[in-house]
């Protein structure tokens, strides 16, 4: 079964991103960590062509071209100065979707996401996709303490409308 969470709390979680949950939940037996021992790259293939049919921009490889580059500061002229690649990004809705494995907790990769996120421009949502448990680790238990924790104490305000965690 497909976990997921979104924060804050006090809103409804927006059509959008009960569309990511959708497909998600359609992808799961293919991606469950409970089943499977894959690596983020490999999740992001099993549900990219979903990502894409909802316009998504998906990396489809880490090759430079294939990468997903999302702006975070301009230089002279306009110039793109400085950018935070991210696995899919959709610009109408203005969410980033980060899928994270083994090291989504182990390395505080989700904290990378969630810092990066908030420096990208023209960004609203943030999506992260972590394992339900990784080498005796119940990672998407772990990642949601974090997020009740930030949002319950109040003393960081995000400048994201919306963080959405699920666990697969």
């Amino acid at each position: 079964m497909i976990n997921w969470q979104y924060y804050p709390k006090r809103k409804e979680i927006p059509a959008h991103l009960k569309d990511i949950v959708d497909i998600f939940n359609f992808n799961e037996k293919s991606i469950s960590s409970e089943i499977h021992f894959l690596h983020s790259n490999e999740v992001l293939q099993k549900i990219t062509s979903s990502l894409l049919k909802l316009n998504y921009k998906v990396e489809l490889s880490k090759r430079a071209n294939d990468k997903i580059k999302v702006p975070v500061l301009f230089g002279m002229n306009g110039r793109l100065e400085k950018y935070f690649d991210a696995d899919a990004y959709n610009e109408e809705f203005k969410t980033v979707v980060e899928v994270e494995a083994g090291r989504a907790v182990t390395n505080y990769q989700f904290l990378k996401d969630l810092f990066q996120a908030c420096m990208m421009h023209e960004v609203d949502y943030l999506v992260i996709a972590v394992r339900k448990s990784y080498a005796k680790n119940q990672d998407f238990q772990t990642v949601m303490t974090f997020f009740e924790t930030l949002y319950a104490s109040g003393r960081l305000t995000l400048p994201l409308q919306g963080i959405l965690i699920i666990g697969y």
